[in-house]
């Protein structure tokens, strides 16, 4: 990418892709990534938990009614847990490392696309009370921990346009 700008406007949530694995050095560049994302005090309370096994990002698939269809696909999938009890700020400081995964896969030409975990209902197929437990049943996570989401990774299987400028809602800009 030339530009920042340039990477902000190419990435797109894409829910699609191909069956091309993901090579681990682009993995252990997202997770490089992940972990120079901004903390609070630099408490650092995430986690990453990269799923690459077939079966575990099918069950992933189900964690919710909408919107985890994409782990159908999917040939790679990363949890973002978080130590709640280390601070009251673990919900931007996780959100914030899935945004650099988010916009370091766009980077290596990956797609990906994240899926909110915390406090959303799972598929009613599932039998489990929510979307975390579905996650928890799928990837070893530890009970200490809460999955705030889950992030698609592939390679593109569908082309989606770049954000136009043009249309950006500055209004929702104020100079105070």
């Amino acid at each position: 990418m030339d530009n920042f700008l340039e990477l902000c406007r190419s990435r797109r949530s894409i829910r699609k892709y191909t069956r091309q694995p993901v090579e681990q050095e682009k993995i252990d560049y997202l997770m490089r990534c992940a972990l120079m994302s901004p903390s609070g005090k630099r408490i650092n309370p995430w986690e990453f938990y990269v799923v690459k096994d077939e079966a575990k990002l099918r069950k992933m698939s189900l964690c919710r009614t909408m919107g985890s269809g994409m782990f159908k696909t999917a040939m790679a999938g990363i949890v973002v847990a978080v130590d709640t009890s280390l601070t009251e700020l673990w919900m931007c400081d996780g959100a914030i490392a899935a945004q650099n995964i988010l916009l370091a896969a766009e980077e290596q030409g990956l797609g990906a696309c994240w899926c909110q975990i915390y406090g959303r209902e799972a598929d009613a197929s599932t039998g489990c009370a929510n979307a975390e437990e579905v996650i928890r049943q799928a990837v070893d996570i530890p009970e200490h921990l809460t999955v705030l989401c889950v992030i698609s990774l592939g390679y593109k299987d569908e082309e989606r346009k770049q954000y136009d400028l043009e249309k950006l809602l500055y209004n929702k800009v104020h100079n105070a």
